[in-house]
């Protein structure tokens, strides 16, 4: 059985038209980023980039947007994303873009093969929806310091105080809540 391997690149919508943000979904995105992979890549590149080209999540509220593709075509999605620059829906164009936040899976300069370490030593998991999730909440995180700094009042300070605490990544043991050692034994 073969492996596809993929790509997962997190962007965010930028708009000035509080209207856009309401009219984006996930249909209306992906025509328009498609359009923009043939206006600068041709008909070659929407093959490539076509194959397993979707939009895994989308918030509208945030404009937070997550795409998978094709290891091989990421680069081609990844120069063709500065050249959205409207989504159209329901008869309207709201001016846009698309500011590209992280890609998961790709290798850093002077990673060696193999395995990879993040700056905890632990081993990344490079590739995958996960990498780019974490990445998403230190960037919410760091966005909500800023905020922080910037406070007039104090009822804005413990707003967002609270908004950063709820903030935290925790650890589970493992997706079925049993943690099992290499050697298949269970422990407590």
């Amino acid at each position: 059985m073969v492996r596809f391997k993929n790509r997962y690149v997190l962007c965010e919508v930028i708009s000035e038209d509080p209207r856009c943000r309401q009219c984006i979904e996930d249909r209306v995105l992906g025509l328009a980023v498609r359009d923009a992979i043939t206006r600068v890549h041709g008909d070659y590149g929407l093959a490539c980039c076509s194959i397993s080209f979707t939009v895994k999540y989308l918030n509208a509220y945030t404009g937070t947007v997550l795409l998978r593709c094709r290891k091989d075509s990421y680069r081609l999605l990844c120069s063709a994303l500065p050249f959205v620059r409207h989504l159209e829906s329901r008869g309207q164009r709201y001016p846009c873009s698309l500011n590209t936040l992280h890609v998961g899976g790709q290798q850093r300069p002077g990673a060696g093969g193999g395995r990879s370490f993040n700056h905890t030593g632990h081993d990344a998991a490079l590739g995958t929806i996960r990498t780019c999730q974490k990445f998403l909440i230190q960037y919410n995180r760091t966005q909500l310091l800023r905020l922080l700094q910037n406070c007039t009042n104090e009822e804005e300070r413990q707003c967002i105080q609270k908004s950063l605490l709820s903030c935290s990544l925790t650890e589970e043991q493992s997706e079925s809540g049993d943690e099992e050692d290499d050697d298949g034994t269970e422990t407590d």
